[in-house]
């Protein structure tokens, strides 16, 4: 079906990308705006690269919430804070611990695993028209965990049952026997045998991003500093130029709030700062991406070796690089694996999260002709491509049998 409107997207990353792809396929003109080249070094760059349909279960918990504290003051731990950021970071704190109850937990749970489920079919529709050369493998996700808080992992295992959730319960033998280069400190784990992982994230946003120019979409590289209206319609404005379009849609991951401000709706979103470390010619100690989950640390094998990811800080977008979460990474990458050689490519990324752990897709409440894709936290990723065909279908009135209310922005309002 020919549509006639023409659709400006802000944001490059798989949000960015999997809107336009799924736009096109409705047959609307779609135009990507962005500050820096794709595949650049945010988020869809620098992610753990897990296509992981299985991870419902949110961190806004009665039990996570219990282990804060005892979190904040490990240095091993999966979670730090910036002292600076205190000061801002305490509204949306507040909000966290308020849906943090066993009834918003499940409510959570339960519209997280809408989507995740149709994760993958969503991905495979876009890989048909691309060449994988091998960036994708299907060999499952494995978590381990030790003895100490057993009844965090209980409970998570409960929640995804409830969902209907496959999900492999493997005891020693069975990870051992899954990843023999692990030391052994392991108590138990969860295999998820249906997961895939990237070999290069990059890579593959890069062959979605050359289908989409290949079917005659247009990029230009600048940055939005704001919108405008004529009449209802949306007019992005950078340094010296205008652009008129029929709608817009917002995927701009941890850096969307600077929009939504202007368009006078107050979306509670902030960042979870994330890390990586490479370790080279390493890849071949794991077969599939392992998360250790006391500590909140994964390590998948990729093209550059062991990407090593994980920990939580909160510490907004301004704050520089923290190297005690850098050493945190190296640290317990040996205690997985022992010995390892020098590390390289430090990096640090922005997981945009709102304190329900649910995404935004839809609309803007202000403005009929904006539309909304972000706040998908550690789940960008995996997501992408369904929530862009979700708000492609949103922006051509089609109707849907999902129930899309648990992601609209007036919830905060």
């Amino acid at each position: 079906m020919k549509q006639s409107l023409e659709i400006g997207i802000i944001g490059t990353g798989i949000q960015g990308v999997s809107n336009a792809l799924f736009l096109q396929k409705k047959g609307f003109k779609v135009t990507l705006f962005d500050k820096d080249e794709p595949g650049s070094s945010a988020a869809s760059y620098g992610n753990a690269g897990h296509f992981s349909p299985y991870a419902s279960v949110p961190l806004n918990r009665p039990d996570v919430i219990l282990d804060v504290p005892a979190m904040l003051l490990s240095s091993t731990g999966p979670l730090s804070l910036k002292w600076n950021y205190v000061p801002k970071m305490l509204p949306w704190f507040f909000k966290f611990i308020k849906n943090s109850t066993k009834k918003k937990m499940m409510y959570t749970a339960k519209n997280m695993h809408q989507i995740l489920d149709l994760a993958l079919p969503a991905y495979d529709e876009l890989f048909e028209e691309i060449n994988l050369d091998g960036l994708v493998e299907n060999k499952g996700i494995l978590y381990i965990w030790n003895e100490k808080d057993l009844k965090s992992r209980e409970l998570e295992i409960q929640i995804r049952k409830e969902l209907g959730v496959k999900q492999q319960i493997v005891n020693q033998k069975e990870i051992h026997d899954l990843e023999p280069n692990i030391k052994r400190f392991y108590h138990g784990g969860v295999y998820y045998s249906y997961a895939r992982h990237a070999r290069n994230p990059k890579k593959i946003l890069l062959k979605l991003f050359e289908l989409f120019l290949k079917k005659g979409g247009n990029f230009i590289k600048q940055k939005i500093k704001n919108v405008e209206f004529d009449d209802e319609k949306p007019i992005l404005k950078s340094d010296n130029e205008s652009f008129l379009f029929d709608k817009i849609v917002i995927t701009c991951g941890a850096f969307s709030k600077r929009f939504t401000d202007n368009l006078n709706e107050k979306i509670p979103l902030d960042t979870e700062r994330g890390y990586h470390v490479h370790f080279k010619n390493c890849d071949h100690l794991l077969n599939r991406p392992v998360i250790f989950s006391n500590r909140g640390f994964g390590i998948t094998p990729m093209e550059q070796g062991l990407r090593v990811v994980g920990t939580v800080e909160f510490g907004g977008l301004n704050n520089p690089l923290t190297k005690s979460r850098i050493k945190n990474l190296i640290d317990n990458a040996k205690y997985m694996l022992g010995d390892l050689p020098e590390h390289e490519d430090e990096w640090l990324g922005f997981r945009p999260t709102l304190p329900d752990f649910l995404p935004v897709m839809g609309p803007s409440k202000n403005h009929k002709n904006i539309f909304y894709c972000f706040g998908h936290h550690h789940l960008g990723w995996t997501l992408g491509p369904i929530s862009g065909k979700i708000v492609s279908g949103m922006i051509a009135k089609e109707n849907t049998n999902l129930n899309l209310e648990p992601y609209s922005s007036i919830r905060f309002s």
